[in-house]
């Protein structure tokens, strides 16, 4: 099969899409020798081995030329090219494809319909004008999380036989390391609280500001460390830091490079998670794997990740989060040392060899006309 993979994220993003869409495209090209793969990008360079590239530029002439690559351009020379299977990693898409090339599209998660509010005005309308009818169209649907398959269930349940949920893997990259030249190199000491990813209103940061006050004022001395881009809707969390008593305390890194999370992760006293809503959830993951606590809610698909092994919170109630912060504080060393252990052995089962293969044997049946178990 000639596999096309609409692959612009990992030229035009440097978050979670672009972490899943380059890990997918690596672990199936080294998983899968038998089909051809056709990625379908902005730009050549970097190369991917294992695969072709169909470069169509964008961003020539704003948002009517975007419109204009995707629902004209690449159906047109995927067309061409007589592709038999068509991923779109990113969930929008694929468009004007014929009914001979199988569409397979993959869903992170709801928050454009479940929390509209938190997302740009653009963003919501695409999604309510485009996703269904995407989702009909489509001959088999990814999901990363049971809680992910269930709320698309929820929503569109006309997918419950073209629907499967496929964990997510890590980096393996990412695994417990004694260096800390990057946290040196930005003025950071060992021992911190730590949260990871867009600073954007899901995350929950500001609550988590008003936590990381009540810790100090009860007598907790650990620096805050928020590791991640501003992204859309912000201006909360950094007006509550601004007039932030412990506001010396609190490094705002901005993006950091994949090469700095492993010393992120090992050093943390823990990471706190303390998100409203997840599809998967990857920075818990990524620390457990450094062998990392984990302070996370206890909604969406957190628990799948973070198993008996995270210290859960009510995301709402910012006490709720100093209380386990305390609880991580008073962890001997032995303690510390035996829940580190645990976390590298649950997280060691999370892998992106696991989930492609999942994927890879999906679309096999898929274009085979087989069926294929959808696993609730």
């Amino acid at each position: 099969m000639k596999i096309a993979i609409l692959a612009d994220p990992i030229d035009n993003q440097r978050g979670g899409v672009h972490v899943y869409t380059r890990e997918l495209i690596n672990a199936l090209t080294q998983l899968d020798k038998t089909n051809e793969y056709l990625l379908v990008r902005e730009k050549a360079t970097p190369p991917v081995p294992g695969t072709q590239s169909l470069v169509v530029p964008n961003n020539r002439f704003g948002l009517i030329f975007a419109a204009f690559r995707m629902f004209f351009i690449i159906p047109f020379l995927l067309r061409r090219q007589k592709v038999d299977v068509v991923l779109e990693p990113a969930h929008f898409g694929p468009f004007n494809l014929p009914k001979s090339v199988h569409r397979v599209t993959v869903i992170h998660d709801l928050t454009p319909l479940l929390f509209p509010h938190y997302h740009l005005w653009h963003s919501q309308m695409l999604q309510r004008l485009f996703l269904k009818g995407i989702l009909r169209r489509a001959s088999l649907v990814i999901t990363n999380s049971k809680h992910t398959q269930k709320d698309v269930l929820q929503h569109f349940p006309f997918l419950k036989d073209r629907i499967i949920a496929a964990p997510l893997g890590a980096n393996p990259n990412i695994h417990p390391v004694q260096s800390m030249d990057w946290l040196q190199s930005q003025g950071i000491e060992k021992g911190y609280w730590l949260t990871v990813g867009t600073i954007e209103p899901r995350k929950n940061l500001v609550r988590l500001l008003e936590a990381y006050e009540q810790y100090r004022r009860a007598g907790g001395r650990r620096a805050l460390v928020v590791a991640g881009q501003r992204g859309w809707k912000s201006e909360a969390f950094f007006e509550t830091l601004e007039t932030h008593p412990y506001q010396e305390d609190i490094t705002v890194t901005g993006f950091v490079p994949d090469g700095a999370l492993p010393e992120l992760y090992s050093h943390a006293q823990a990471l706190i998670y303390p998100s409203e809503y997840e599809g998967f959830g990857l920075p818990v993951l990524e620390a457990l794997r450094c062998g990392c606590p984990v302070i996370c809610s206890a909604v969406s698909s957190l628990p799948e990740v973070g198993g008996d092994l995270a210290y859960y919170i009510d995301y709402q109630v910012p006490a709720s989060i100093t209380r386990q912060m305390q609880a991580v504080d008073q962890l001997d060393e032995q303690e510390r040392t035996q829940l580190q252990q645990r976390a590298i052995e649950w997280a060691s089962q999370f892998t992106w060899e696991a989930h492609a293969l999942v994927c890879q044997k999906a679309i096999q049946k898929l274009a085979a006309k087989q069926p294929y178990s959808v696993d609730l």
